[in-house]
């Protein structure tokens, strides 16, 4: 795929949705981080409805730890890996605590120096709540990259690496989100939603499909 192709990619999603966010609930850094430590192997809407009472319980790294581990998986066991997640969640608020005042460090070495906090994660945290230019690549991020040949890799740090370069520095804040949604939403795993895609046109996907067949 060539970069005038890429260009017209990014400015269809742009021109679908000018402000792109994450579906995650979150009011600060710190609740935003907690909320994408949660989203490993579950859903958004399932994340969203565990942190209401969640966060209204721990709203802060110290109340939150004051909760213990019992008392987080009494608010997220509903979510997959939600004893394993708890522990996680209580470590990362004692390390906030102990180390950084409290607050959610805009720094990529602390961030994924805290337990369950892996480059993905830090890579959305610095995204979404600091405004960095960074690309988290999930697995929708990643199936699209490779099916679209936007930017094909054997691994998520391949593909992260791609995008970084070839992505013009303009739409680079914004990136992460639209392919996030186009994955989820219309480049579905299974079966893609081509007939209703924004840049079919563009894609260079061989196995296209449509309603019609």
């Amino acid at each position: 795929m060539n970069m005038e192709k890429r260009r017209q990619i990014l400015e269809r999603l742009r021109a679908e949705n000018p402000h792109p966010t994450t579906e995650l609930n979150f009011r600060n850094p710190f609740e935003l981080l907690i909320a994408v430590l949660l989203s490993a192997q579950a859903t958004d809407v399932s994340v969203n409805k565990a942190t209401i009472g969640l966060f209204a319980a721990g709203p802060t790294p110290a109340a939150m730890l004051a909760l213990g581990v019992e008392g987080v998986k009494e608010h997220i066991k509903t979510i997959g890996l939600f004893n394993t997640k708890a522990e996680n969640v209580i470590k990362t608020c004692a390390i906030l605590q102990e180390q950084h005042g409290g607050e959610v460090p805009e720094n990529r070495e602390a961030l994924e120096a805290l337990p369950g906090v892996g480059r993905k994660t830090a890579n959305v945290v610095l995204n979404t709540a600091f405004g960095w230019p960074t690309i988290a690549v999930d697995t929708h991020i990643f199936r699209l990259s490779n099916r679209t040949r936007f930017a094909p890799g054997k691994n998520v740090d391949e593909v992260e690496l791609k995008l970084l370069k070839w992505v013009p520095a303009e739409f680079k804040q914004d990136v992460h989100h639209w392919f996030i949604l186009h994955g989820r939403y219309t480049c579905l795993a299974r079966k893609p939603r081509c007939g209703s895609c924004v840049i079919e046109d563009l894609c260079e996907y061989k196995e296209k499909q449509y309603p019609d067949g």
